[in-house]
């Protein structure tokens, strides 16, 4: 239940507070004063989309705030305190706010929160029915809704089974689709990987390879080049074996550590130059020895290695070529191309169990789709009659609804029903489609009647009707005033209104009153009781809230909802 609800800068309104706790509450008002800001003001609270449109002309943001009753053990408690809210014991604060800019924020039980939340809060905590909404009862869509909201918890299981088993079989019944379109596309694709693997596999190439039989084929190409440096090179740094004994760098070396170790006792500077000449001789020495393994080490049938080299480079080449990425690519394609092929040699047995699990799935989905036409068929025959019922409290005491379930020739996602709601406005009389014949006050009506019906199996907290009276007036509109007020002994109503044969029978009544500049303070939304109620009802009756007869017509409209007992519930 709404307790209060809270405005700023929205539309005209500059700041209002509406308090409106249980039962019916009417919101009345001159044209143009702002009572639709209070369905805006709720929608946005429920998570409608935020428009920059709706923000006070010259303001940077409106912000509306509702304060609900709620159980605090309850659905939707669970869900504010998952989203990080908090309640005050069984009180719950959502805020919205919205700027200029049309940025939105949202609050939820204290916490921001994105406007989603309070989408998901959205259909446990009120019903709002505007023009648009009867409108809506048109489609065929709004129609199965409302026949399945009366069928109940029920149909609601049933239906949830169906639409799990529905969505499995969508599901493999795609797949299945297309592997069995694209089996021979994927069988070529089978057969071009097959091909690939195997050259890949033949060629069998390693990471690396072609770099290190680069180099092994530039060391082979210049063999003699490499064995007379290398000999020339070891003759001048050690020529041991050379007979015309010419001096190579070791023996030099060693000739000058010797001329200095002879004077090294007579300057301390000089043994150390000793030591180092000593040093440079071993590594020379040493690199002597390195290079004779250079020598002895080079091969002796390079041109055959070379020719061997050469051939494996080219195969590698060829190789590489059809790759973007080269040799590494194709390594990595051995994996990949391995594990989507093994993927498509198995599509045989992949299309036999979709194939087995699709058909699991239409028979499942068959059975649980009769089970709902069923359930509905059986729904309809008890909505017709009990919406048939307060038709004809409504002043439409001929009027019929029909409530027709037809199969469909495809499964939905819904079943495979077809409901349409027809209206016989009286006996002997054709039974017409909502969706043509029915005038906008016999759609306020029928909406009116199928919500009062349908709350006693569904009920729902609070419910929001925006003009439902429009298109309507005299009897029908006391009537409709009176059907509000037993729909409101077992949930909160609140009812954006201009006829005063509706605000009668409110136990709450706020009228919205624009000020002189054209906007609505606080001081505009006014709680009415006595004679200013009466004043306001002579005002929705005749235009004049001073006028005796339109007075002494509302006090009467006021006594005729008080003194009228309400009718039985059905």
């Amino acid at each position: 239940m709404i307790d209060e609800l809270f405005i700023r800068d929205l539309g005209v309104i500059a700041e209002a507070t509406l308090p409106l706790g249980p039962g019916f509450t009417a919101v009345t008002g001159e044209t143009g004063a702002g009572k639709t800001m209070v369905v805006t003001a709720l929608g946005l609270l429920l998570g409608d989309r935020a428009d920059a449109g709706t923000v006070r002309q010259g303001q940077p943001q409106s912000f509306v705030q509702g304060r609900w009753v709620i159980d605090p053990a309850g659905a939707v408690a669970d869900r504010v305190r998952d989203a990080g809210g908090d309640l005050d014991g069984p009180e719950l604060i959502l805020g919205r706010s919205v700027s200029s800019e049309g940025r939105s924020r949202a609050m939820v039980g204290g916490r921001g929160a994105p406007a989603s939340v309070l989408g998901d809060l959205r259909n446990d905590l009120v019903v709002v029915h505007g023009q648009s909404d009867q409108v809506r009862l048109r489609s065929a869509t709004a129609q199965r809704d409302a026949l399945d909201r009366f069928a109940g918890p029920e149909l609601a299981a049933v239906l949830g089974d169906y639409q799990h088993a529905f969505h499995r079989w969508q599901v493999n019944q795609a797949e299945l689709d297309r592997l069995q379109t694209e089996r021979d596309l994927r069988a070529r694709e089978a057969d071009d990987l097959r091909a690939a693997l195997t050259e890949i596999e033949t060629v069998a190439p390693q990471p690396g390879e072609d770099t290190e039989l680069g180099e092994r084929a530039e060391r082979l190409g210049n063999l003699e080049e490499l064995r007379l440096a290398g000999e020339e090179a070891r003759q001048l740094i050690s020529a041991e074996d050379n007979p015309d004994n010419i001096p190579d760098t070791v023996a030099l070396l060693e000739t000058a550590r010797r001329a200095l170790d002879r004077v090294a006792a007579h300057d301390v500077a000089l043994p150390p130059l000793v030591a180092a000449i000593a040093n440079v001789g071993f590594v020379v020495a040493d690199i002597a020895a390195e290079l004779s393994s250079y020598l002895a080490g080079l091969d002796a049938d390079g041109a055959r290695e070379l020719e061997i080299v050469q051939e494996r480079r080219a195969e590698l080449s060829v190789l590489a070529r059809k790759y973007p990425g080269g040799l590494e690519e194709a390594i990595e394609f051995l994996t990949s191309g391995s594990a989507r092929l093994l993927e498509l040699d198995s599509d045989s047995d992949r299309i036999e169990q979709l194939s087995r699990e699709a058909d699991a799935d239409h028979t499942l989905v068959t059975t649980l789709a009769a089970a709902l036409t069923a359930l509905r068929q059986a729904a309809a025959v008890q909505l017709g009659s009990r919406v048939t019922a307060e038709l004809g409290a409504l002043a439409m005491p001929d009027a019929v609804l029909h409530v027709e379930v037809e199969s469909a020739p495809e499964f939905t996602v819904t079943g495979s029903d077809l409901v349409r709601l027809l209206l016989q406005p009286h006996a002997g009389a054709e039974p017409r489609a909502l969706a043509r014949g029915a005038s906008g006050g016999e759609l306020s009506r029928v909406m009116l009647a199928i919500e009062v019906v349908i709350n006693a199996t569904d009920p729902v907290p609070t419910f929001v009707f925006d003009e439902i009276d429009a298109g309507v007036g005299g009897a029908a509109a006391i009537e409709i005033g009176r059907r509000l007020a037993r729909l409101a002994e077992t949930a909160q109503v609140i009812v954006v209104t201009h006829l005063a044969q509706v605000a009668a029978f409110a136990g709450n009544h706020l009228s919205v009153v624009k000020d002189s500049d054209g906007s609505v303070t606080a001081s505009s939304v006014r709680q009415l009781r006595g004679e200013d109620r009466a004043a306001e009802m002579a005002r929705l009756l005749s235009g004049l809230p001073d006028s005796k007869s339109g007075l002494e017509h509302a006090r009467e409209l006021l006594d005729l909802a008080q003194s009228t007992p309400r009718p039985p519930k059905k």
